[in-house]
């Protein structure tokens, strides 16, 4: 569910310190942290609990039941004095509205002190050569091969297209996007993505960054093929969006299911790349 803990670190804030990991290719805070520098609580796990009694909204967006596009805080592996636990965490975004529900003198200093450590992210939107290092950069630490670290640069490079393309075709984001996906998958490896991640006995993580370089070669091809259908066609709307999903993952359906007889093995693995590499180092 969460990031390796090599991710974890430590930042300062007025000699606080306040736990942060990488989840997903961003920073997150540890919540009991911001809320003890906030509002110096002995017991900031309580003090959480009273938040939500006391601000309904903040209670829904940490229940995902918020209404907007924002994440709600996660259990991720922390480094404590009582070993490693699992402990609430929330993006930058998260953060900034958790602030808002704290009375404390510290909360502008701490927001300034927040959008600094995310000033990256603003260079990385002005110069996106900046994001695309830093990814590498995390998988380089992570330990996957630089050939696996090309092709997940590519595909990710070849989703943000296709997503571009739904997006203007009138597909709605989250549900649509997923029905699409499930589509193309279902397609391409006979499971859908959840399925895919059953499989692999993944829970919260992405299931592309655990893919094979077949499996993620085939999901480009997939993908693209998709991307290239509602281009020709000049596709509009869901149910067309659906039509060509099925068909641009057929397509690489085929091509698997031709590459699989000729070479005798299967694309689709309950094998985690990473660990496969790593027992390969080993032997």
């Amino acid at each position: 569910m969460s990031e390796k803990l090599e991710s974890s670190k430590i930042a300062i804030f007025k000699g606080k310190q306040i736990r942060k990991t990488i989840y997903n290719n961003e920073w997150w805070f540890c919540l009991n942290d911001v809320i003890e520098v906030l509002a110096d609580s002995n017991d900031p796990a309580q003090y959480f609990k009273r938040m939500k009694v006391r601000d309904s909204e903040l209670n829904k967006l940490i229940n995902g039941k918020g209404g907007v596009q924002i994440v709600p805080p996660l259990m991720l592996k922390m480094k404590s004095v009582g070993g490693v636990q699992n402990m609430y965490c929330w993006h930058t975004e998260g953060i900034f509205r958790l602030v808002q529900s704290i009375p404390s003198p510290k909360a502008e200093p701490f927001k300034r002190w927040l959008a600094k450590t995310g000033y990256e992210r603003v260079q990385e939107i002005e110069n996106p050569e900046l994001a695309s290092q830093r990814i590498r950069m995390l998988y380089k630490a992570k330990g996957y091969s630089d050939s696996w670290i090309e092709k997940r640069m590519h595909s990710i490079a070849i989703r943000e297209k296709l997503t571009n393309e739904w997006q203007e075709r009138g597909a709605k984001e989250n549900k649509e996007y997923e029905i699409l996906t499930a589509e193309i998958s279902k397609a391409t490896f006979g499971v859908t993505p959840s399925e895919y991640k059953g499989l692999k006995k993944l829970k919260r993580e992405n299931l592309r960054d655990h893919m094979t370089d077949l499996e993620l070669i085939f999901t480009m091809l997939g993908e693209a093929a998709t991307t290239e259908i509602h281009q020709d066609e000049d596709s509009k709307g869901f149910c067309k969006l659906k039509k060509d999903a099925k068909k641009g993952g057929k397509g690489s359906g085929v091509a698997r299911v031709a590459f699989e007889k000729e070479r005798k093995t299967k694309v689709v693995t309950s094998n985690n790349f990473l660990e496969l590499q790593k027992n390969k180092e080993i032997k």
